[in-house]
């Protein structure tokens, strides 16, 4: 009889487990930003959350959790229970804390569940509009024959920017430029216009306005194809840079070992806020290149791809953040 029963219980499981999760989310769902309010991270995460509201029982409530860059916030959903009422929007960081600081409360693909990829942000290579190369292959040949004469600005040391200009350098054959390091673009964009700093790679929606005003001058974008945001300005692909391309990008993750179920009922749900027309025309002002119909599966396998990218460039640049 016990085992009848045990075997009637285990016959019943699946449908217990569906019965748990349909209803998701049977309470409000925190959304853990590791950025500050109101940045390029957190406009667009809202924007997700408040498009992924409209359709659940529940409503998404947006919390910026900041600290050692984003160790803090993303520490919170590592250790948080795994019911999917609590989701990680992060960002290109995710794939680089790892190697950047010498100690990490979590492992970012052990303890992680990657669920959707929101969007890309390109990158745009831009310099003082008095400077000598008015191209990317003029820049290079200027640049390789004179190693260590010119600096480049970055947002700050270790992030996006910072990266993806030590890739072009090293992907470019090994050129040498000097690193100098503003806490954010919007303040080394003074040194850049007044030519004391030539040389910035900026993610496209600080770059955009800048470049439209003419006050400098677009040599490059990072991606692989021509942008629709700034169709005249050729990818480092065209300028010689075979294979070159980067950008930050949006994801939301939930703590590894949340159930199936659940993980593919927020995607769904996010899938569903990113058909919205106007969703993807807001994101799309804040030149968020949306990725639509991502899959848990697709979002890991893109996350594992930009570890074993960065990682290396990393570790070749002997980048490290205190």
């Amino acid at each position: 009889m016990f085992r009848r029963q045990a075997l009637a219980l285990g016959a019943l499981a699946p449908f217990a487990a569906q019965a748990q999760t349909s209803d998701w989310p049977s309470q409000p769902v925190r959304l853990i930003v590791p950025f500050a309010a109101g940045g390029p991270t957190d406009i667009p995460a809202r924007l997700v959350a408040d498009e992924m509201g409209k359709n659940l029982a529940n409503r998404i409530v947006v919390e910026n959790r900041t600290g050692s860059g984003i160790i803090v916030g993303t520490d919170i959903v590592a250790k948080a229970p795994k019911d999917g009422l609590t989701v990680l929007y992060t960002t290109i960081g995710h794939a680089v804390v790892r190697a950047l600081f010498p100690r990490v409360p979590f492992d970012p693909i052990a303890d992680f569940a990657p669920v959707a990829l929101v969007g890309k942000v390109p990158m745009v290579m831009m310099v003082n509009k008095d400077f000598p190369a008015r191209t990317l292959p003029e820049f290079i040949a200027l640049v390789r024959a004179n190693p260590g004469k010119y600096d480049y600005a970055s947002s700050g040391n270790g992030g996006a920017v910072h990266l993806a200009t030590e890739l072009f350098l090293h992907m470019a054959g090994g050129l040498r430029m000097n690193h100098i390091a503003f806490r954010g673009s919007a303040p080394a964009m003074p040194d850049l216009l007044a030519g004391r700093i030539p040389m910035l790679i900026d993610v496209a929606a600080g770059a955009i306005p800048i470049i439209q005003r003419g006050d400098l001058r677009p040599l490059a974008i990072s991606t692989t194809e021509r942008s629709a945001l700034l169709p005249d300005v050729p990818t480092f692909i065209e300028g010689g840079v075979a294979g070159y391309e980067a950008y930050t990008w949006h994801m939301l993750m939930v703590p590894s070992g949340t159930p199936a179920p659940i993980i593919r009922a927020i995607n769904a749900a996010a899938n569903r806020a990113l058909e919205v027309e106007a969703l993807r025309n807001r994101l799309t002002e804040m030149t968020v290149e949306v990725v639509r119909g991502s899959t848990p599966d697709s979002a890991a396998a893109f996350l594992a791809q930009e570890i074993a990218k960065w990682e290396p460039v990393i570790a070749a640049a002997g980048i490290k953040v205190d």
